[in-house]
């Protein structure tokens, strides 16, 4: 996989680069949108590719159960299916799997699990993983790996790095198409010494390229920030540093600044679909009596076509009539920010003003409801 890095922050870790998939060109820093049954929640794919998406990211496990690999394959692969012709990125499903613990169990093979949807046996491994992969002919792949809780104790920890290594190596064998990405997936929980044990076994085993599991798994952000640093310290430099499953405007300025590249989080829509909007001052939460007459947009410093248009009186109208608009207008206008704040962070890499733009940023964003 050929990363390259088109500038670094002087004062920071932070840098813009891009990388070619089967499906065009993706530029980083890039923030992915969460489509885990090849669908983002609330958006079509049209929308997407208006705000200017160019990669998102979808999930192994819930495709595998719906609507199952017979289908897909027929349609000649997830891009033809759900009809986008950008690059993909997909999970390989540890993660819900973790997050179904009370059906599972795991052995040095794979997960034996139930259905959450009807009960079934089923079990993924490795090979599993990679063959289901494999057929949705996803752009970038995630090798499967075990997502210890938080907190968990070093012992587990330990185990489940060990595992989490040896499966990313049975995955490496079944990874066919070349003109595909294979990315490892380092673990270790909050433990410093796991971490670093684990990210050098795997550079040591060779990847396309690296992400960042098992955290915003409910840590204080602080061990987030440094896990993700230290981590990031010791993956190539000269490839693309994903972290999976953060996270808040915040945190993306501030992993932007360790040197990270990818992302992806479902917060942007989830929040949307509850009646919470991101704007550049902070979070705006339309269903509140407050909005009830207020004529301005959701933020007037967005470009987008919900703010462009729609007052907040009427989106809260929208929420507390319970009509389908309203989470539809709030995802176009969340995801617009996510990608918009994306974005300005790059340009000012690529400008040499990065540190100036967190500061102003953050001097303005109010993380707290109101």
């Amino acid at each position: 996989m050929k990363f390259t890095i088109e500038k670094k922050d002087a004062k920071t870790n932070a840098r813009a680069g891009h990388f070619k998939t089967a499906h065009g060109i993706v530029e980083t820093p890039v923030f992915m949108p969460v489509g885990t049954l090849g669908t983002v929640k609330a958006i079509t794919q049209e929308s997407l590719e208006k705000i200017g998406f160019n990669i998102i990211l979808s999930n192994t496990y819930h495709l595998y159960l719906r609507p199952g690999m017979e289908v897909i394959e027929k349609n000649k692969g997830l891009h033809s299916f759900i009809k986008w012709d950008k690059a993909i990125l997909t999970d390989s499903g540890g993660f819900q799997i973790y997050s179904l613990s009370k059906l599972r169990k795991i052995t040095e093979n794979g997960v034996s699990f139930n259905s959450h949807i009807d009960g079934r046996k089923l079990f993924i491994g490795p090979k599993e993983c990679m063959d289901i992969q494999n057929t949705l002919s996803s752009d970038i792949m995630m090798v499967f790996d075990e997502c210890p809780p938080y907190p968990c104790d070093k012992r587990y920890a330990s185990k489940s790095m060990d595992l989490t290594i040896n499966w990313a190596k049975e995955c490496k064998k079944y990874h066919f198409d070349k003109k595909r990405f294979l990315f490892a997936i380092v673990q270790g929980a909050t433990y410093e010494d796991l971490r670093k044990e684990c990210a050098l076994r795997l550079i040591e085993e060779g990847y396309d390229s690296y992400a960042i599991g098992g955290l915003s798994v409910g840590e204080p952000k602080t061990l987030l920030l440094h896990n993700a640093g230290l981590v990031a310290d010791i993956l190539p430099e000269k490839k693309p540093r994903y972290l999976m499953g953060a996270g808040t405007p915040m945190d993306l300025i501030d992993l932007i600044s360790l040197g990270i590249d990818m992302f992806d989080c479902v917060m942007p829509t989830r929040n949307a679909r509850n009646g919470t909007s991101f704007t550049w001052n902070g979070k705006v939460v339309v269903k509140n009596a407050s909005y009830k007459y207020d004529e301005r947009p959701l933020d007037e410093n967005c470009r987008c076509q919900t703010c462009k248009k729609y007052s907040r009186a009427y989106l809260r109208h929208l929420f507390n009539a319970k009509e389908i608009l309203g989470p539809m207008l709030l995802t176009y206008h969340n995801l617009y920010f996510y990608n918009d704040l994306i974005k300005k962070c790059r340009r000012s890499i690529l400008k040499g003003t990065f540190d100036k733009f967190v500061k102003k940023f953050k001097s303005n964003y109010d993380p707290f409801l109101r």
